[in-house]
């Protein structure tokens, strides 16, 4: 079981953005592999550290794991903590370790990550998609196939040590000033820090050596998850020139209307419509449901307004406690014309005993039914 991401950062969830960064900053700074070379369990806890921090920095993303904790980005990957490199770690958060290790991103020769002097590996774009799921997907869960059209190393292509860095990634400057002469290191604008440029590149591949190529990927979507969503498929972005690592591809879920079905939470709702006669007289239904058609027995004498709750019948938890229920809403149609057969019937019917209303006990008032919805 994943570790809490508060716990990892030693944090509380009240925690302000402020405190959150300054919280990973401390505890990059104490496993930072520069400290702690050749520590297999150091380099562990600076990349849970950084994983935790990608969530909690983003207000979005720290809203959904605090409501649906990590089961809220599985299917197609997390947010990409788990699968994080030091590479991505240097380039996402670089600026956090400030001047400390060689400032904003700089290299490290700790755990084989970037190698000596500043290279970096250069992460190629994100890309952003949305997937339209049925109600019927979403309870349980689905394996979608989509087309994504995405830039990928041209064949024949080759690259050179960047003539600018001399294949380290970053520009080293000397400046005279009044406390003496101060050296700076930049990230090389003409590599972008990867320390290498194009050789060669065949016709119809771009500046970088890319290529746009259309792919079929593979999104496995949980149980559970719901619109606006947004699930992460690693390496499946862009493609980097040279030596860089692929961006990823971030999925919006987007949920279709059911033509009968309405959820709330893991429950769904079903308005259920039946004749006075079936009332009185008792009737079996069938409806829908998200594993398809169900039949269900409405007793003699059932009241409009009851609630039948089929317990199991409505969507997979995201976080896997189980799934909610379906509540059927029996609703008596009343009509608002009749023959003088009916019309004679009825008014007959006005002064029988039987007729009269006799609410049991046992049948619940509008703001108790209400209450045992959300029970």
């Amino acid at each position: 079981m994943k570790e809490d991401f508060y716990e990892i950062l030693g944090i509380s969830k009240g925690a302000s953005a402020t405190e959150i960064k300054k919280a990973y900053r401390k505890k990059a700074i104490q496993y930072h592999p520069d400290k702690n070379q050749g520590d297999p369990k150091a380099e562990e806890m600076f990349k849970k550290a950084a994983e935790a921090y990608e969530v909690l920095s983003d207000p979005d993303k720290k809203a959904r794991y605090d409501q649906f904790g990590h089961s809220a980005f599985e299917g197609g990957g997390g947010f990409g903590g788990g699968s994080m490199n030091m590479d991505d770690i240097f380039s996402q958060f670089g600026d956090i370790f400030g001047g400390a290790f060689g400032g904003g991103g700089g290299g490290f020769s700790g755990f084989g990550g970037f190698g000596g002097g500043g290279q970096r590996r250069v992460k190629g774009s994100n890309l952003r998609i949305r997937v339209k799921l049925t109600l019927e997907e979403v309870a349980n869960g689905v394996e979608k196939k989509v087309k994504v059209r995405r830039k990928k190393q041209a064949a024949g292509v080759t690259y050179k040590t960047c003539s600018t860095c001399n294949g380290n990634g970053q520009v080293t400057k000397i400046t005279n000033t009044i406390l003496g002469r101060m050296q700076t290191a930049a990230t090389c604008s003409t590599c972008g820090g990867s320390g290498q440029q194009i050789d060669k590149k065949p016709n119809g591949a771009d500046a970088q050596g890319l290529v746009v190529d259309e792919e079929t990927v593979s999104i496995k979507i949980p149980a559970g998850v719901e619109e606006g969503m947004q699930l992460k498929v690693p390496g499946k972005g862009n493609e980097a020139p040279g030596n860089g690592v692929s961006g990823d591809l971030l999925v919006a879920i987007e949920t279709l209307d059911h033509a009968s079905l309405k959820r709330e939470g893991d429950n769904l709702h079903f308005d259920l419509y039946i004749s006075i006669s079936e009332a009185v007289l008792g009737t079996s239904k069938e409806i829908d449901s998200v594993g398809g058609k169900v039949r269900i027995k409405l007793e003699p004498g059932i009241q409009s307004g009851k609630i039948l709750r089929l317990r199991g019948k409505g969507v997979s938890n995201i976080n896997g406690y189980g799934s909610g229920d379906l509540l059927v809403h029996v609703n008596v149609w009343t009509p608002k014309e009749l023959n003088k057969e009916q019309k004679d019937f009825f008014e007959r019917m006005q002064n029988s005993e039987n007729f009269e209303p006799k609410p049991e006990k046992s049948d619940k008032s509008f703001f108790e039914k209400v209450k045992d919805m959300f029970s």
